[in-house]
C-alpha cells in the first residue's frame, strides 16, 4: 500500500506518491505535477568508493520521448546519449543539492530522474528538481534537506509562478530559484535585460514558495521518512592538520599561495607536498590522506586572509578587477573575431553566419523549443591549464558554460526579419583562471559586433565570489574571483548583462544558502564591474556592430511569394529549384509562408537567382517585356524560354518589322533576344513579338514590368 500526498501549486496540484514504484531504492518519489509524470530516486553505495577526495554524486535527468508521443529518430529508434536540455537540467538538480550532503561523505550516490510523461504546461524539468529532493529527503542517505525550487516568469511587469508553456513564450524572463528553510541555494535566469531590483524581487518571491514546498514536503517525512544511515567519514584527523603545521608553518602556507600567478602557486604547493611527504614517509595511515590535508590547510589559509586580513592571494583589493583587454579580427577568413583577457582569463570567439536553414533542430520533450538559430560553443582544452590529456568533446562542464553564455546574448540578438541568419560563436579557451564562462560573454559580444550582426547592445559577464565566517554576517563579497577564489571560496555568482540589466545568472553555492544582503551586494558588485569593462574596455575596441559583413560571410537577399507558387519555384522533383542553384550557385531556402531566402557570396549570382524566382512566380501579361533564350525553332518561328517552365512563342511574322523567309535568318537557338508579351489566350499559350515597332510601343512598359531570364 503506497502513500499520496498533494499540494496545490500555482494553480496546479502537485501529488507524490511514496511507495507506489521503485521500492528497492534508497528514497523514490513518484512525481505527478498536472500530468507530467516524472520518478524520482535516490541510491547509495554501502561503503565509500576509496582513493578519491571528493563526493561522488551522480545526478541524471532522462528524457523519454513516449512522454510526448513521438518515437525517437535514427537508425535504432530508441534514445541514445543524453540531450543538451537534460545535461542541463542535471546541473541545475545537482547545484542546489551538493552542499547539504555531508563533506566527509564518500558513498556513491545517484539521483535519478525517469520523465514519463509531459503536460507542457507543467515542467517536467521543476518536477524533476522536485522530485530528486524529495527522494533524498525521505531516503535513508545522509541529506540536509529539504530543498525546494520554483520558477518565475515576468509578464507585463507582474510576477508569474511557474509559467505555462504559453506563457513562457511572452515573459520577460526565466528564473529557476532553490532554497532551504531560511536561504537561497541556487539562482538561474535567463532575462531580457531586466532590471537589478526586479531580479532581485523575483528571486525572493521564489523563496517565498520554496517555503510552502518545504512545508509540504515535511508532511512527506514525516510519514515515510526513514533513518538517515550511519556513514564512514573521511574527515582529515586533527593530529594529521597539528603534524603539517609544525613542519609548514601558517607564514609559510600563506607565502606559497600569495601570488598572482597560477603555476607559481601550484609549484610552491608542489615543494610543499614533497616535502610533507618525505616527512611522512614511515606513516602509512596519513599518507594516503595528504592531499586531502594539504586542500584544507590552502583553503583555511586563503579564507582567513581574505575574510579576516581582507588580502587576496593576487595582491588586489576586495572589489579590483584583474587586468583587462580586448581585441577584435584576429582570425582573417572568419565572419568576426574577437579576445577578450582578463588577468590569466583568455577566451578567443569565432563568429560564424549561415542561411536560417542551419539552424539547429531539437528533437526533445519542449514543444517550445524545436530549432534553436544562435549556438554558443564552449571548448576548454588541457592546454589552457597548462595540462595534457585528450580532447573526448564537450562534457557536462563545456555544455554548461556554453549554454549560459547563450543565454546571455539570446535576448540582444536581432530577430530572423532584421537579420536572416543562422549564427553560431564558438570560445576557445587560450587562458583559465577562474571565469572562463564570463570571459566568453565579452569575447562573444566583441565577435558578433565584428561580424556585422546588429546586436541591440553590448553585453559583459563578471563573477562575484564569497567567503564566510561563523554567522550570516561574517562575510565579504569578491569582484572577479580566480580560480583560487573559486576553489576555496562559497560562493561563483555569475552574471551577464547590458547597460540596462540582467540576461543571465548562474549561482553555485558550496554553504546552505545566502541571504538576502549578500544576495544584493553581489548582484550590485555585478553591475557595477560589467558597465566598466563594457565602456572603458570593450567600446574602445568596438563600440557597435559594423555596418558591413565580412567579404566572406554569405549574403542573404529575401523576397516573398505567393505561397501557392512555391510548386513552380521547386518544381517537379526539385527540377526547378535545383537548376537556378547549379546555374548561380546559391543556396536557397523557401518557407512554407513564402519567405524566400536566397544566400550566397556573389552578389550578382544572388541577384540572379533572384529574378529568376521572380519570373517564375510573376504572371505573365500582355505588354510585358522579357529577355529570354531561344529554347526551340520550327518552320513557323521560335519558343522562347522566359522563366523556367514558361515558354512563348514568336510566330515568324513577329520575328522583324520585314518578311522573314526562314526563322534562321532571324534567331538560333541560345540567343538571348528582347519580347513582349502579345497575347495570353485561353490555354495560357504566350505569344510573343520581337518586331521593333512593337518593343518601341509603350517604353514605359518596360520599365514597369520587366524581367530579365539569362
Amino acid at each position: 500500500m503506497y502513500k499520496s500526498f498533494s499540494m496545490e501549486l500555482a494553480g496546479r496540484t502537485l501529488t507524490v506518491d511514496v511507495g507506489r514504484v521503485a521500492a528497492q531504492a534508497n528514497g523514490a518519489a513518484f512525481m505527478h505535477y498536472g500530468d507530467t509524470v516524472v520518478l524520482s530516486t535516490a541510491t547509495a553505495s554501502d561503503k565509500p568508493r576509496e582513493g578519491i577526495d571528493f563526493f561522488p554524486l551522480s545526478v541524471e535527468y532522462e528524457e523519454k520521448l513516449y512522454s510526448v508521443g513521438k518515437i525517437p529518430g535514427g537508425f535504432n529508434k530508441r534514445e541514445g546519449k543524453a540531450s543538451e536540455n537534460a545535461i542541463l537540467t542535471s546541473r541545475v538538480i545537482d547545484r542546489p543539492m551538493r552542499p547539504l550532503f555531508p563533506k566527509d561523505y564518500r558513498n556513491d550516490v545517484t539521483l535519478n530522474n525517469l520523465v514519463m510523461s509531459v503536460d507542457p504546461d507543467c515542467s517536467p524539468e521543476l518536477t524533476a528538481m522536485l522530485g530528486s529532493a524529495i527522494a533524498a529527503t525521505i531516503s535513508d542517505i545522509p541529506f540536509d534537506g529539504p530543498c525546494a525550487t520554483t520558477q518565475v516568469g515576468l509578464i507585463d511587469g507582474e510576477f508569474v509562478i511557474n509559467p505555462t508553456n504559453a506563457q513562457k513564450k511572452v515573459s520577460d524572463m526565466a528564473l529557476t530559484v532553490a532554497s532551504t528553510r531560511e536561504k537561497v541555494i541556487m539562482i538561474e535566469a535567463g532575462a531580457k535585460e531586466v532590471p537589478e531590483q526586479v531580479m532581485i524581487d523575483a528571486i525572493f518571491k521564489a523563496h517565498e514558495v520554496n517555503q510552502e514546498i518545504i512545508q509540504f514536503i515535511d508532511t512527506i517525512v514525516a510519514e515515510c521518512g526513514k533513518e538517515k544511515h550511519s556513514y564512514e567519514s573521511c574527515a582529515v584527523p586533527e593530529e594529521l592538520f597539528a603534524a603539517i603545521r609544525e613542519i609548514v608553518t601558517p607564514e609559510e602556507m600563506e607565502a606559497a599561495v600569495f601570488t598572482d600567478e597560477k603555476q607559481k602557486r601550484e609549484e610552491n604547493i608542489r615543494v610543499i607536498t614533497e616535502r610533507l611527504e618525505e616527512a611522512f614517509a614511515e606513516n602509512e595511515e596519513w599518507l594516503p590522506l595528504l592531499g586531502d590535508a594539504i586542500y584544507q590547510y590552502q583553503k583555511k589559509t586563503v579564507r582567513k586572509m581574505i575574510l579576516k586580513d581582507h588580502k587576496r592571494p593576487d595582491g588586489r583589493a576586495i572589489t579590483e578587477i584583474r587586468p583587462l583587454a580586448a581585441e577584435v579580427d584576429l582570425l582573417p577568413r572568419v565572419h568576426g573575431s574577437g579576445m577578450f583577457t582578463r588577468g590569466q582569463t583568455q577566451i578567443l570567439n569565432a563568429c560564424t553566419l549561415a542561411p536560417l536553414s542551419e539552424a539547429q533542430k531539437l528533437d526533445g520533450l519542449d514543444e517550445n523549443e524545436t530549432a534553436k538559430r544562435y549556438m554558443h560553443h564552449y571548448n576548454f582544452p588541457s592546454y589552457s591549464v597548462g595540462e595534457t590529456k585528450p580532447s573526448r568533446g564537450p562534457g557536462r562542464r563545456e555544455i554548461g558554460h556554453g549554454a549560459l553564455a547563450e543565454r546571455a546574448l539570446v535576448p540582444v540578438l536581432p530577430s530572423e526579419e532584421e537579420f536572416p541568419y543562422a549564427i553560431r560563436t564558438v570560445s576557445e579557451t587560450m587562458e583559465s583562471n577562474g571565469s572562463t564562462s564570463q570571459a566568453s560573454i565579452c569575447a562573444s559580444t566583441l565577435s558578433l559586433m565584428a561580424a556585422g550582426v546588429p546586436i541591440k547592445s553590448m553585453v559583459a559577464g563578471i563573477s562575484c565570489g564569497l567567503v564566510t565566517g561563523d554567522t550570516d554576517d561574517d562575510y565579504i563579497v569578491l569582484t572577479d574571483i580566480q580560480g583560487l577564489e573559486d576553489f576555496f571560496g562559497d560562493m561563483d555568482f555569475k552574471v551577464g548583462g547590458t547597460h540596462k540589466g540582467i540576461t543571465a545568472i548562474q549561482m553555485d553555492i558550496k554553504i546552505h544558502g545566502l541571504t538576502r544582503p549578500i544576495i544584493e551586494e553581489a548582484i550590485a558588485r555585478c553591475r557595477e564591474a560589467r558597465i566598466y569593462i563594457m565602456d572603458q574596455v570593450m567600446a574602445p575596441v568596438i563600440s557597435e556592430p559594423r555596418k558591413e559583413l565580412s567579404k566572406y560571410a554569405p549574403k542573404i537577399r529575401q523576397i516573398t511569394i505567393d505561397p501557392q507558387k512555391i510548386g513552380d519555384v521547386v518544381g517537379k522533383q526539385g527540377k526547378v529549384i535545383n537548376k537556378i542553384i547549379e546555374e548561380t550557385g546559391v543556396k536557397i531556402d523557401i518557407e512554407d509562408t513564402g519567405a524566400v531566402s536566397v544566400c550566397g557570396t556573389d552578389a550578382d549570382m544572388i541577384e540572379k537567382a533572384v529574378k529568376i524566382i521572380n519570373s517564375i512566380v510573376t504572371d505573365i501579361e500582355a505588354g510585358m517585356i522579357f529577355t529570354g533564350k531561344v529554347a526551340r525553332i520550327m518552320n513557323f518561328g521560335a519558343f522562347v524560354e522566359l522563366a523556367p517552365n514558361k515558354d512563348g512563342m514568336i510566330h515568324i511574322s513577329k520575328l522583324a518589322d520585314r518578311r522573314v523567309a526562314k526563322v534562321e535568318d532571324v534567331v538560333n537557338i541560345g540567343d538571348e533576344v528582347t519580347v513582349k508579351v502579345i497575347e495570353v489566350d485561353k490555354m495560357g499559350r504566350i505569344n510573343l513579338s520581337m518586331r521593333p515597332s512593337d518593343l518601341a510601343e509603350k517604353e514605359e512598359a518596360r520599365e514597369e514590368h520587366a524581367v530579365d531570364v539569362e
